[in-house]
C-alpha cells in the first residue's frame, strides 16, 4: 500500500503518516527501506513508555517526552541548516536527531501515537508545533524548541499573528501534514535548483490538490527547464484551461507555441 498516496487522495481521519511521511523522504532518498524507521520510532515509544508513571497523567507525559527525547536524546531544531533536505526526511531526522519544525512534530506524534496518547499536529503560520489534549489535560508542543510546553499566546507570536484567532490553533490533517511536508521540500529543491526533484514534489501535490493551477504552471516551467516538453505543454495547457483568464495567458500561449514550434521540427 502507498500510504502517501492513500494520505493525499482520501484524507483519512486516521491513517499512517509515519508510513506517508517516510515514503515522502524517498524523492530525497529513493533506496530508502521503511521498517528500520519503524522500529526504531516502536522502540523510542517503549523507551519513553518506561518512564512514564502514570498513563492517565498528561502532564507527566508531556514532561516526561521532553526531559528524554530533547533532553536525554538531544533531538532539537536544525538552525545552522534549515534548508537542508534531510531535514524533511523522518529517517534523517531520526539519525541526526535534528530537523525543522514540521519533522520534529511528526517524530513526537508517531511517538505518541504507540503510546496512546492524544497528540495533535497543529499547523500554524511560519511554524508547526503539537498539541496534547486528554479532556483532563492540554498543553501546545514546541518540538523545535527543545519540546517545551507553550501557551496559545506564544503559540500566536510563533506564528507572528496580529491577532490572537483561535482559528490558527485548528488542528491538521494528515492530508494538511502531508502537504506541508511537500511543500517545505519542493522549496528545500527550488531554492537548491534541483528541477527533477522539485517535479517530484509537484507530481504528488497535484494528487492532493489537482484543482490548484499553479501547481500545474510551476511544474510545467520546470518541466521546459529540464527539456521535458511534452509534460510542460501538458501542463500549461491544464493551467490554462483551470484559469481562462489568467493574467499571464499570452506569456504561457507563447510557450506553449514555442513548445509546438519544437515538437514540429523533431517529428
Amino acid at each position: 500500500m502507498n500510504h502517501l498516496r492513500y494520505l493525499l487522495e482520501e484524507d483519512p481521519p486516521k491513517g499512517r503518516l509515519d508510513r506517508a511521511a517516510l515514503e515522502l523522504a524517498a524523492i530525497e532518498m529513493p533506496d530508502l527501506k521503511p521498517e528500520p524507521w519503524l522500529d526504531q520510532l516502536n522502540e523510542l515509544a517503549s523507551q519513553l513508555g518506561d518512564r512514564l508513571r502514570n498513563f492517565n497523567d498528561g502532564r507527566d507525559f508531556v514532561e516526561t517526552a521532553q526531559r528524554f527525547l530533547f533532553g536525554e536524546l538531544g533531538f532539537h531544531g536544525n538552525e545552522e541548516d534549515f534548508f537542508d533536505p534531510r531535514n524533511s526526511c523522518l529517517n534523517q531526522v531520526l539519525e541526526r536527531r535534528t530537523g525543522i519544525p514540521i519533522t520534529l512534530s511528526v517524530i513526537y506524534m508517531e511517538i505518541a501515537r504507540r503510546l496512546a496518547m492524544p497528540v495533535f499536529g497543529i499547523s500554524l503560520q511560519r511554524h508547526f508545533i503539537d498539541q496534547f489534549d486528554d479532556g483532563n489535560y492540554s498543553t501546545y508542543i514546541d518540538p523545535y524548541h527543545g519540546g517545551r510546553a507553550i501557551t496559545a499566546q506564544e503559540c500566536f507570536a510563533l506564528a507572528q499573528a496580529k491577532i490572537a484567532d483561535p482559528v490558527l490553533l485548528r488542528r491538521a490533517s494528515q492530508k494538511e501534514i502531508a502537504i506541508r511536508m511537500l511543500q517545505n521540500l519542493r522549496g528545500v529543491y527550488l531554492r537548491r535548483q534541483d528541477w527533477a526533484r522539485a517535479v517530484l514534489t509537484l507530481d504528488w501535490l497535484l494528487i492532493g490538490a489537482p484543482e490548484l493551477s499553479g501547481w500545474y504552471k510551476q511544474r510545467g516551467l520546470l518541466q521546459l527547464e529540464l527539456r521535458r516538453f511534452r509534460a510542460a505543454r501538458s501542463d500549461l495547457e491544464r493551467y490554462l484551461s483551470l484559469e481562462p483568464e489568467a493574467a499571464d495567458r499570452a506569456e504561457i500561449l507563447k510557450q506553449i507555441q514555442g513548445i509546438h514550434a519544437w515538437l514540429a521540427r523533431v517529428n
